[in-house]
């Protein structure tokens, strides 16, 4: 059963994309590495500071989520919640 969170990170397309969260208008880098055995999201606020960053391995116990200096719970809240191309 896949999570609510990986079904909401797969839906954001590979490459550069759009979307908004929270009212602001972000850009979105998703790049899959290692034949699609782990991926990362970058994602900028296209009218601030503020900024999502993560790695993501698929591994045989699971997939491992490793955000890039912040709490994971700014990066799973950003992915549930952001609307592409919105």
């Amino acid at each position: 059963m896949t999570s609510p969170f990986r079904t909401a990170l797969d839906l954001i397309p590979e490459g550069y994309s759009e979307g908004q969260y929270h009212g602001r208008r972000y850009g979105l880098q998703k790049t899959s590495h290692a034949g699609g055995r782990s991926l990362k999201l970058f994602a900028r606020d296209l009218g601030g500071t503020d900024f999502i960053s993560l790695n993501l391995y698929h591994l045989a116990a699971g997939d491992a989520l490793k955000p890039c200096e912040m709490p994971e719970s700014k990066v799973r809240d950003f992915v549930l919640g952001v609307r592409i191309g919105g």
